[in-house]
C-alpha cells in the first residue's frame, strides 16, 4: 500500500477516535430520528476509517482487473435485494437478512463497507428503510461489523481445511447474526434499562430480535452457498481473478 494511502487511513482512525470517544462513553436498521445527534455522530465517525480503506480496496481490485467489477455488482445487488426484506421486530428496527457475508468472502470487510452503505443511502432515500441520521449505526453493524466476522469466520475454516460451502454458510450465519447483536447494543446504549443498565437492556433486545433472527440467518447461510455454487458454475474465470479460486481441479469444492 503506498505511503499516502497509509497516512490517510491513519488520519481517519485519528479523527474516528476523537470525536467517537465521548458520546459512546454516555452511551437492523435504526429508524430515522430514533438516536440523539451525539450517537449519531459518534457512530458516522467509527465507520470513516473502514469506508477510505473500502474505497481503497474496491479502487484496487477495479485497476488490477476490470472484469471485478461484474462481482462487485453483483454484490452490491446482493446486498440491496436481500437487505430489502424486512420482518418488524421491535419499536425502532426490524430483522432482516443482510446479504454482507457474500461480499466478504469474495472481496474482503473492507470492500463490503462501501458497498453497504451505498445499499443503506438508497433504503433510505427510496424505500425508508433506515435513516440518514442513524446512516453510521446501521453501516456499522450492517456493513463493518458482520462482515468482519463473516470474513473472519471463512478464514478460520480454510484454515482448519473445511469444505469450502460450510466454511461459507458458516460465514454467512455468523456474520448475519453478529449484526444483530452490534445493533441490541447500539440500541442499548442508546436506550438503557432503568433497571439493570446497557447490559439489561442489550439482552432485552437480542431476545427479541433471536426468535425471527435465527431463521433468517440459517436461510441467508443457504442462500449465499448457492449464489457462489452459481458462480462456481457460471463464473469461474471471474472468481479466479479475485484469488478466490485456485486454478486447481476441484478447487471450489475445498
Amino acid at each position: 500500500m503506498p505511503k499516502q494511502q497509509k497516512i490517510l487511513i491513519r488520519a481517519s482512525i485519528a479523527f474516528a477516535a476523537l470525536f467517537a470517544v465521548a458520546p459512546v462513553s454516555n452511551a437492523m436498521h435504526i429508524m430515522e430520528g430514533y438516536l440523539s445527534a451525539g450517537y449519531c455522530i459518534a457512530w458516522g465517525a467509527v465507520c470513516l476509517p473502514f469506508l477510505i480503506a473500502g474505497f481503497i480496496s474496491l479502487r484496487n481490485k477495479v485497476k488490477e482487473n476490470r472484469r471485478n467489477l461484474t462481482l462487485i455488482a453483483m454484490s452490491g445487488a446482493f446486498i440491496f435485494v436481500i437487505s430489502s426484506l424486512k420482518i418488524p421486530s421491535v419499536t425502532g428496527s426490524c430483522s432482516h437478512m443482510t446479504g454482507t457475508g457474500l461480499g466478504a468472502v469474495l472481496f474482503g470487510p473492507a470492500a463490503v463497507s462501501v458497498l453497504g452503505i451505498i445499499v443503506l443511502i438508497f433504503q433510505a432515500v427510496l424505500l425508508a428503510h433506515g435513516g440518514l441520521t442513524t446512516l453510521g449505526a446501521n453501516t456499522f453493524s450492517m456493513a463493518i461489523a458482520g462482515p468482519l466476522v463473516s470474513f473472519g469466520i471463512y478464514k478460520l475454516c480454510q484454515s482448519v481445511k473445511l469444505n469450502r460451502r460450510v466454511g461459507i454458510f458458516l460465514a454467512a450465519f455468523l456474520g448475519d447474526l453478529f449484526t444483530y447483536c452490534v445493533t441490541s447494543i447500539q440500541l442499548a446504549l442508546a436506550y438503557p434499562s432503568e433497571s439493570g443498565g446497557v447490559a439489561a437492556s442489550a439482552v432485552k433486545f437480542l431476545g427479541i430480535f433471536a426468535p425471527t433472527q435465527l431463521p433468517l440467518a440459517v436461510i441467508e447461510g443457504i442462500l449465499t452457498v448457492v449464489i457462489v455454487i452459481g458462480l462456481e458454475t457460471y463464473a469461474k474465470p471471474e472468481l479466479r481473478s479475485i484469488g478466490f479460486l485456485s486454478g486447481r481441479k476441484g478447487a471450489q469444492e475445498q
